[in-house]
C-alpha cells in the first residue's frame, strides 16, 4: 500500500505501540446527527456512545480485533470523510 509521509509515520507508530493481530480501541467525537455514519464503519460491533452535556455531540468508543495496521489506517481514512468527526 502506498502512503504519504504522515501516514507512514502513523503506521510505524501503530506497529511500535500495538500488537497485530489484536484488540484496538477507536475513539471519536462526532456531531450527534452523524452518529449513524460512525456506526456504519463498524457493522455488528458493540459501540459505546455517550452524548455531550447539551446533546450536540456524541463520543464513540469501539474496541475491535484488528488484523493489521493497514486495516486500522483504512478505518481512519473512511472516518475522516465524516463531516465534523474528531478522531482521538
Amino acid at each position: 500500500m502506498l502512503y504519504d509521509q504522515k501516514t507512514k509515520k502513523f503506521k510505524e507508530l501503530l506497529e511500535d505501540e500495538h500488537d497485530f493481530p489484536g484488540p484496538y480501541i477507536f475513539k471519536f467525537i462526532v456531531p450527534a446527527s452523524r452518529t449513524n455514519e460512525v456506526e456504519a464503519l463498524f457493522p455488528g460491533e458493540k459501540i459505546e456512545l455517550r452524548a455531550s452535556r447539551k446533546g450536540n455531540y456524541v463520543s464513540a468508543t469501539i474496541t475491535i480485533h484488528m488484523e493489521s495496521s493497514d486495516l486500522v489506517i483504512a478505518i481512519y481514512e473512511q472516518a475522516s470523510r465524516i463531516h465534523g468527526l474528531i478522531a482521538l
